[in-house]
């Protein structure tokens, strides 16, 4: 466990000390933040330019897809007290190696894009170029795991941060003046639902492929909080995260559907920048700087955390010196995007194949959640795995039919 974890006498089940509370949100916001970032706004932004009021269906099958994941990946590594791929591990040997090598590989893809999202936040805010930018990003960011009490500093980040956003966005989505019935009814019943399966696994990717899914249970584990007796919180830690995180999909879905519905053009650049200028005018863009610079910020704080817990079972070396692996992670995404660059496609398909993923470690846990050497006598839910087995099927099916779509994007 971390150095800075918390004494589990400070963690009993019952009801919440304060300090549970901060592992809690932190947890929470952790994975919400890690979700919401450069890549989750240019994918809300350019598939509902695209679909307009029908993508409503796509976040609706996201969201339920969500739950079924967390639910289940959260309680099941909990009371295992294992990390994603030692659980992958004992379910099949080198399993959980394999998975661990795509999430860090997904992870820096993502960082690269996060840095660069974050360099174009503070080109907006200040002036400087998104490579400056980018930088001081990244010295941010280091800061926060060089200092002493890195773990409630990333905490408190995550959670402000996250705050600012959620603010911001419903702002410019009770300006815009959403069709908001038009969306609730194409939630249900799309113009078209073949046309979903590519946005609904780039959505899915978006938010629980990947490195992201294990980010709140990761947390928890690091926190010290594991064991059976906290499986209801680390449940109700999962449901409150994906409801965070779906409740800032839907406003952002919102406002961008209201400019388009408009009659405005998306700018092909930077769709989201011209949603938020569109709406509030020209302090519009400012607004969208600070918000863009927020969410890239805590998903480059998150992709770096996360993905370094998936390295952590490769060598002691790595646990013992864990914050400086995740300084040289935020490092080598921020030289890689200083040196070559990001492009935009790159986040919507990262966001596809990410997702892809999702399956395979999801099976994983399902698994494990049945095997007594992994999880003792705890019972898991049999409605959880029933969740978690239509999540698997749908990502089975919509990733199928995805990789034709995922194809004509990078042609097109």
């Amino acid at each position: 466990m971390s150095k800075h974890a918390y004494d589990e006498s400070d963690l009993k089940p019952g009801k919440m000390t304060r300090k549970q509370k901060q592992v809690f949100w932190g947890a929470i916001f952790l994975m919400a933040t890690s979700s919401i970032g450069p890549g989750f706004l240019t994918q809300t932004s350019y598939f509902t330019d695209r679909f307009a009021a029908s993508f409503a269906f796509a976040i609706l099958v996201s969201i339920i897809i969500d739950i079924g994941a967390q639910l289940n990946i959260w309680r099941v590594l909990v009371v295992s007290k294992k990390r994603g791929q030692d659980v992958a591990n004992m379910v099949l040997p080198g399993l959980g190696t394999f998975i661990a090598i795509l999430i860090v590989l997904g992870g820096l893809a993502f960082n690269i894009g996060n840095v660069g999202g974050a360099g174009l936040g503070v080109n907006i805010l200040i002036g400087v170029s998104p490579k400056i930018g980018a930088i001081i990003t990244a010295i941010l960011a280091i800061i926060v795991f060089s200092l002493k009490n890195s773990a409630k500093i990333m905490d408190f980040v995550a959670l402000t941060l996250g705050i600012i956003m959620l603010t911001m966005v419903a702002i410019v989505m009770v300006t815009s003046s959403p069709p908001v019935m038009d969306a609730a009814v194409n939630s249900v019943f799309p113009g078209d639902y073949g046309t979903m399966l590519l946005p609904a696994i780039t959505l899915i990717g978006g938010t629980v492929g990947g490195y992201i899914t294990f980010a709140g249970g990761h947390r928890l584990l690091d926190a010290g909080i594991h064991g059976k007796e906290n499986a209801g919180f680390a449940g109700k830690a999962a449901n409150w995260g994906v409801l965070t995180t779906g409740v800032m999909r839907v406003i952002l879905f919102l406002a961008i559907l209201g400019v388009v519905t408009a009659g405005y053009n998306l700018s092909d650049s930077h769709p989201t920048a011209s949603v938020f200028q569109y709406a509030l005018g020209g302090a519009g863009y400012k607004i969208f700087g600070v918000v863009l610079f927020s969410a890239a910020l805590t998903s480059v704080i998150g992709a770096a955390y996360t993905s370094v817990t998936f390295m952590r079972s490769f060598h002691p070396a790595v646990e013992k010196y864990n914050n400086l692996f995740i300084i040289g992670f935020i490092v080598f995404s921020t030289l890689v995007f200083v040196l070559v660059g990001q492009p935009v496609k790159i986040l919507v398909l990262v966001g596809s194949v990410n997702g892809l993923i999702l399956p395979l470690t999801l099976g994983a846990i399902l698994v494990a959640s049945r095997k007594k050497k992994i999880v003792g006598d705890y019972q898991h839910p049999t409605w959880m795995i029933a969740l978690g087995v239509l999540a698997v099927i749908v990502t089975v099916i919509a990733g199928y039919f995805s990789l034709q779509g995922i194809a004509d994007i990078w042609t097109g």
